[in-house]
This record gives C-alpha cells, structure tokens and sequence, in this order.
C-alpha cells in the first residue's frame, strides 16, 4: 500500500532524516499520540476510523522509507519527538 513516492527533508538537528509528512498526515499522527484509540481521533478529526488507519499506514510507510521504521504507538511518539513535531509538555 505506497502512496506515491516519498520524499525526506534534510538531517535535523539531531543528524536523522525526517520523511515528510503532509500537515494533515501531522495532525492525524498528533492526534493519535494525544488520544487513547483511534475512534477518538476519528471523531476529533470528523473522519472515519478507516481514514485514520489509512493516514497512520502512510506515516509508518514514510518513516520506513528513510530506514526509520516506526511500527507502534510508542515508536511514532519517539519518531514525533525526535522530528520536533511534538513537544513532551504538550502531551
């Protein structure tokens, strides 16, 4: 399941190469580090449970790209942290 090809921005800070994400990709991934299940997200974001998993699959696909790979929840929090997409007080 690709969605086309993925493209990465330069090394950050912290030397990793972040693939990039769509803002909507970055509000989904957000809000599911935020949430306890996804049909919370899909209901603060007003969209079905299958489009949540389909934005969370293209995530973890781009992580995976740039041989960041990011299977679990507590994965996409690290990857979220280390790219500055998130901070720890905003949890």
């Amino acid at each position: 399941m690709t969605s086309g090809p993925v493209s990465a921005t330069a090394p950050s800070e912290t030397g990793l190469v972040a693939p990039e994400l769509s803002p909507r990709e970055v509000e989904v991934l957000i809000a599911w580090i935020r949430a306890e299940t996804k049909s919370e997200v899909a209901k603060a974001l007003y969209i079905s449970i299958g489009t949540v998993n389909t934005h969370l699959a293209r995530i973890r696909e781009k992580f995976a790209a740039v041989d960041r790979s990011a299977p679990t929840k507590a994965a996409l929090l690290a990857r979220a942290l280390q790219d500055g997409l998130i901070q720890l007080d905003e949890l």
